[in-house]
């Protein structure tokens, strides 16, 4: 699962990159909004994993939507008294 950030930065990052620019230009633009790193830039690797996650879904669209289907199935059995 991404980070709620990144799920706020991926246009910007996916625009600039589609732009020519580096991950390592873009990465000094963007800011960690909250928890113990706020107020920081991401790691590359953060971004890498976040890119290569968006990368995934958009090749797989079909296998995400089954996973989040089958997910919220068993979560639905497990309220479920027994």
């Amino acid at each position: 699962m991404t980070e709620p950030s990144w799920d706020a930065s991926a246009p910007t990052v996916l625009r600039r990159r589609a732009a020519g620019e580096s991950v390592e230009q873009i990465r000094l633009d963007l800011i960690i909004p909250t928890g113990k790193r706020k107020g920081q830039n991401p790691g590359l690797a953060s971004i890498y994993r976040a890119l290569a996650e968006h990368e995934k879904t958009q090749a797989y669209p079909e296998a995400i939507e089954t996973a989040h289907t089958d997910f919220a199935a068993l979560q639905q059995r497990d309220l479920s008294p027994v």
